[in-house]
């Protein structure tokens, strides 16, 4: 898993409540186990018109926010059903961080598995940022995890609070299989212990 340290990018306002799992990434798009090419179905039913055209309408569409890597939401985003590839289609956009006031406990978790940096900030933070975001090109924001602070395009710095096993695996790029790898000499010991005790096996 690529590390999380710091992040400075566009920042995407999407000003849209209750955003689910089916709109981040639509269940025509479920049918791959591949981590990549999701890219281009996340918000689909929002970015693509009928025909498959674009909607200039969508943020994401507009030329200030096409190479966001910061998105800024209202409450309650990766809500609806257990879907990975929901922080999937998100990473191949090139989203690292998503920022709300709040999520939905199973994206939340599935974000910190995939190298994507979800931030919990106060209402009247998230005012700031979403104002912030809604500059257009302007609208860059630097995220610095192990100083756990966002910092605005006009010097403004908002903190955050994030659980301290999860910023260590975020630094440095652990997801489950990397854990496990950390207890790689542990494993092999065990594994020559037991083969030994257990010729016959």
């Amino acid at each position: 898993m690529e590390k999380f340290t710091s992040l400075t990018g566009v920042a995407a306002p999407l000003k849209i409540t209750n955003v689910d799992t089916d709109m981040i990434i639509p269940k025509q798009y479920l049918k791959t186990i591949k981590r990549t090419g999701l890219g281009g179905g996340l918000f689909a039913e929002m970015r693509y018109n009928a025909d498959g055209s674009e909607n200039p309408d969508f943020v994401l569409n507009k030329p200030a926010y096409r190479n966001a890597k910061i998105l800024v939401a209202e409450d309650n985003f990766g809500c609806g059903s257990s879907r990975e590839h929901a922080p999937w289609a998100l990473l191949d956009f090139g989203i690292r961080c998503v920022i709300s006031t709040s999520f939905a406990d199973i994206f939340y978790n599935n974000c910190f598995k995939n190298g994507i940096l979800p931030i919990v900030v106060s209402a009247e933070d998230l005012a700031k940022l979403m104002d912030d975001a809604e500059r257009g090109a302007n609208a860059t924001l630097s995220v610095d995890l192990a100083a756990q602070e966002i910092r605005g395009p006009d010097g403004g710095v908002v903190k955050f609070e994030i659980d301290p096993f999860r910023k260590h695996c975020l630094i440095n790029g652990l997801d489950d299989i990397g854990l496990t790898l950390e207890k790689g000499e542990h494993i092999a010991a065990y594994e020559t212990a037991a083969a030994a005790k257990r010729a016959w096996l």
